[in-house]
């Protein structure tokens, strides 16, 4: 394999970055390499070395390259897909299993404050660019593009960076995703030089909505929160909220509630109440709702429910030190990662996270379907995550939706969630991963599981429900304690 150390200024496809973002990939890639026990940045290599923990799941680490190239591929409007995964995409680059790939990410949510959020920022601006006869990423979803209230019909939210193909991998086989680092992405605006910010949506999809004391109880709130750019603060603090007034689009079309992603807020139509959540801080876990590789059911895949290839999880571990499994479902798994949070408590029950863009250091490891046999990894059928303690199953009312139900899957999925059908699928992938990863019999895991494995409500806001089961590594033979 020919070695590639790959900048923010490398040409291998476009890129569009400023300097803050620049110097900090520059000191994150350091810190990764030398976390793996490579050599210097400037050199360009570093050894495959395996997460600590993967070899308790897979069994025998894959054979890596003795030299893992390192790529950078940045958010801006050629490099994202917005709202929607899809089997058909051209990947941005192929990657040789091992090899890292720094991504950038942005949040779908950044036009609720684009002073803050995307202005000064040149990805940034490029994605979100609209005026009244351009929008630089039109569509927006998986739906039609002759939708009323725009291309792609917002069935999709997120904003999306890739696909990154694997070289050789097919279905059948297993892609584990390390993350190796997670940066918070610093505004933009040399007003507000060294912090970056998030949006917290409480939309109409959120579990509470129409479920409120005060009135209107049908009202939709954006709070906008602050982070450390720096990182040396590890909490945020609310800056401001204000309630969704009807904004109109560059395009004519008014949007009454939050129906379509990335419509601009006209500050002058808002009530901002700076008078929120006073003395709170939210401890920071930064991590990403979507990640995931593109199902093979259909062309043009919605972001918004998950499904056994990963997508929009919306679990607050998929972070820094975690590694997610994911089914291999079409040649090249076509790997993409987005909706970026600052913080997320379990249920996700508003609607949203503290949406905030960020950067992400991936390492991409392919388990070929032939070495599966005999390994835990065999028959991995779901998103499987791993962290230095835990290992985590994630069930969702439908395990495949895409192939449960039907045509209208995409559609029909929004009226067909509940957390008991979630409850029981994360049973199921539980009893499975600890029979296959510790050859329990059926009632030795019923046992185990409900005396040693939490079960949590992940998300009510996905159309996919989500429980996630968790048992810590710990209690299994030869771990101690």
């Amino acid at each position: 394999m020919t070695d590639h150390h790959c900048t923010t200024d490398c040409p291998h496809h476009s890129h569009n970055t400023s300097p803050e973002i620049k110097d900090q990939f520059d000191q994150a890639q350091r810190r990764v390499l030398s976390d793996l026990g490579g050599t210097d940045a400037s050199q360009g290599s570093a050894p495959g070395a395996p997460n600590p923990g993967a070899s308790a799941i897979s069994g025998a680490a894959p054979t890596l390259p003795e030299k893992s190239a390192h790529y950078y591929i940045a958010a801006n409007d050629k490099t994202v897909h917005w709202g929607f995964f899809s089997r058909s995409m051209a990947p941005l680059i192929e990657v040789e299993s091992g090899d890292l790939v720094t991504i950038e990410t942005l949040t779908h949510q950044a036009n609720d404050d684009a002073e803050r959020m995307v202005r000064g920022d040149p990805g940034a601006e490029s994605v979100f660019y609209w005026d009244a006869t351009k929008k630089n990423v039109d569509r927006r979803g998986a739906g039609p593009m002759d939708s009323k209230v725009g291309a792609g019909g917002g069935l999709g939210a997120h904003i999306c960076t890739g696909p990154v193909a694997i070289k050789g991998a097919q279905p059948g086989d297993v892609l584990e995703v390390r993350i190796l680092d997670v940066l918070p992405r610093p505004s933009g605006n040399p007003q507000y030089k060294g912090k970056t910010f998030g949006s917290n949506a409480a939309g109409w999809w959120g579990f509470h909505y129409g479920d409120t004391l005060e009135t209107p109880q049908k009202r939709e709130v954006i709070t906008i929160f602050e982070l450390d750019a720096t990182r040396e603060r590890n909490w945020a603090q609310a800056v401001y909220n204000f309630r969704w007034t009807p904004q109109t689009d560059p395009f004519g079309v008014t949007h009454s509630i939050m129906d379509y992603p990335g419509v601009p807020v006209d500050h002058a139509t808002i009530e901002k109440n700076y008078n929120v959540l006073k003395g709170f801080r939210v401890p920071i876990r930064p991590h990403f709702g979507v990640m995931g590789v593109a199902p093979a059911e259909a062309d043009l895949v919605t972001s918004v429910p998950p499904s056994y290839t990963g997508g929009n999880i919306d679990n607050w571990r998929i972070g820094k030190g975690a590694s997610m499994y994911y089914p291999v479902s079409v040649p090249g798994a076509l790997f993409s990662v987005g909706d970026p949070h600052a913080s997320q408590g379990d249920a996700e029950l508003c609607g949203t996270a503290i949406e905030c863009s960020l950067t992400g250091v991936f390492q991409l490891v392919l388990h070929k379907k032939a070495s599966l046999p005999g390994t835990p990894l065999a028959g991995l059928h779901y998103p499987l995550l791993e962290t230095r303690d835990e290992w985590l199953v994630h069930g969702f009312s439908h395990a495949n939706y895409l192939a449960e139900l039907g045509a209208d899957a995409q559609s029909a999925i929004f009226q067909k969630s509940s957390v008991d059908l979630a409850m029981r699928d994360a049973y199921h992938k539980m009893r499975h991963f600890l029979m296959t990863t510790q050859g329990l019999s059926e009632d030795e895991a019923i046992s185990l599981m409900s005396v040693a494995a939490d079960f949590g409500i992940t998300q009510v806001v996905d159309g996919n429900w989500g429980v996630h089961a968790v048992i810590k590594k710990s209690i299994f033979p030869g771990r101690g304690s």
